[in-house]
């Protein structure tokens, strides 16, 4: 069981767990127990084919509540709104959770088969849905199977890519279901900041949000954006490398919120496994070189720049072509300075262009982000500290402070990546407030 120490806070929030018949679905128990512990109200979805892998009865006891699977349950058809079930649960709603999710399954869903209360419920919900594959690896990679996972995040829902590992078969490669503890964390932050659905006051009205996402905006219409997410790799030799735990998911979030808001956003992301966001043009790279030529390339004509990326410092002076073997005790290497992107970036900023650094400081972190801000010709700078708790790298939250060359500053709250997205953009987009220090 993993820890449930550190469990996101999902109080009063309603999820839908959609089980399949996958053998990953005896991962349903630890996730239904995580959901619960996370403070969520749990109501499952099983298809009849999940049963032959985990008991309705062991969820429906965890859950605390009957798991449902046919559309029409049994008993009398004048039942008080038994053939009605599936749209009130996607009333009732704040996230429909499919996990795992089979191929069958999301075959079912891309294409509005409707012949469960799951598929049934995912049709009329207005909640997100979100779904986590889990099959066998030249499944997972098959492409029906991948154009309909694209077609998924195309129609704007959430895909949470299979894991690598050991599969059922025997075989190893992509296609394990994403562990419990890691969904729940995703769920807490797709959920980050949406309004409960227990607040909902009228039922019949037309929904203020689309199935999966917030309502789109056209404030940043007509608007030319590049962000820079991920780590860099600098390599040693074949197998080995200089780099950080970074996993890109701010940057994304800059990304993903700046195109909702109708801008065109270009993406320069070093290497992670986060799904591109809807809308958004990616170019991958992998070191610190290749995603300075990339910027290069493309910084001209954009309106907004946000380097979100962690970039490597230093890179091996002479990486070797082969691997290196362990014949000393001591390995010295030499390494010079990688091109500063963002420092260049200033050099040659053009009139109107707004360029926004992010600074990542263990010590004297306000003065540190003040003197980049000269130094690098910045309009803003993001401040977080990665030694702060929930802020920093490998987490779904971060704490920041945000810094504007005339002086201003603002500290905000810890909250989810995505929510500091959204202010970010709030804040680089409109006249910087008179008040010097909003912190």
């Amino acid at each position: 069981m993993p820890d449930t120490s550190s469990l996101p806070d999902l109080d009063r929030r309603r999820i839908l767990l959609g089980v399949t018949g996958s053998i990953a679905a005896y991962k349903a128990a630890v996730l239904v127990r995580l959901l619960t512990k996370s403070g969520a109200e749990v109501q499952v979805l099983m298809t009849e084919g999940a049963s032959r892998f985990i008991s309705p009865l062991t969820l429906g006891t965890l859950s605390e509540r009957e798991v449902l699977t046919d559309i029409f349950p049994d008993g009398p058809a004048t039942d008080e709104g038994s053939w009605t079930k599936h749209v009130d649960l996607g009333l009732w709603a704040d996230l429909l959770v499919v996990a795992p999710a089979t191929a069958q399954t999301l075959a079912k869903l891309t294409h509005g088969f409707c012949d469960s209360m799951l598929t049934a419920t995912a049709l009329s919900a207005r909640c997100p849905l979100m779904v986590c594959p889990a099959m066998d690896r030249d499944m997972y990679t098959h492409p029906s199977t991948q154009r309909n996972l694209e077609t998924l995040r195309a129609d704007g829902h959430i895909v949470m890519p299979a894991a690598h590992g050991e599969l059922a078969s025997g075989l190893v490669g992509q296609g394990r279901m994403p562990e419990p503890d890691a969904i729940v964390e995703r769920v807490a932050t797709e959920l980050a900041d949406r309004p409960y659905a227990a607040d909902r006051d009228d039922h019949n009205t037309p929904p203020d949000e689309t199935p999966s996402s917030r309502k789109p905006n056209d404030s940043m219409a007509g608007r030319e954006v590049l962000v820079t997410a991920g780590p860099t790799q600098e390599p040693l030799d074949p197998v080995r490398m200089l780099t950080n735990p970074s996993t890109g998911t701010m940057g994304f979030e800059v990304a993903r919120e700046a195109a909702r808001r109708g801008a065109s956003v270009t993406l320069v992301a070093g290497p992670t496994s986060l799904d591109t966001p809807p809308g958004v043009n990616r170019v991958d790279v992998r070191t610190t070189e290749e995603m300075h030529a990339a910027v290069q390339q493309r910084r001209t004509d954009v309106d907004l720049v946000v380097m979100a990326a962690a970039v490597a410092d230093y890179t091996p002076v002479d990486p070797s072509d082969s691997k290196r073997k362990k014949d000393e005790e001591e390995l010295v290497l030499h390494l010079r300075r990688t091109p500063d992107i963002l420092e260049t970036l200033g050099k040659h900023k053009r009139a109107g262009q707004t360029l926004v650094g992010f600074a990542l400081e263990t010590d004297d972190g306000p003065e540190n982000a003040r003197r980049k801000i000269d130094r690098k010709s910045l309009d803003w700078i993001v401040l977080n500290n990665p030694s702060e708790s929930g802020a920093g790298f490998g987490t779904t939250t971060n704490r920041v402070t945000l810094f504007h060359r005339d002086g201003y500053s603002e500290a905000l709250p810890l909250q989810s990546k995505r929510a500091v997205a959204r202010a970010l953009l709030d804040r680089v987009t409109r006249p910087v407030p008179t008040t010097q220090d909003a912190s």
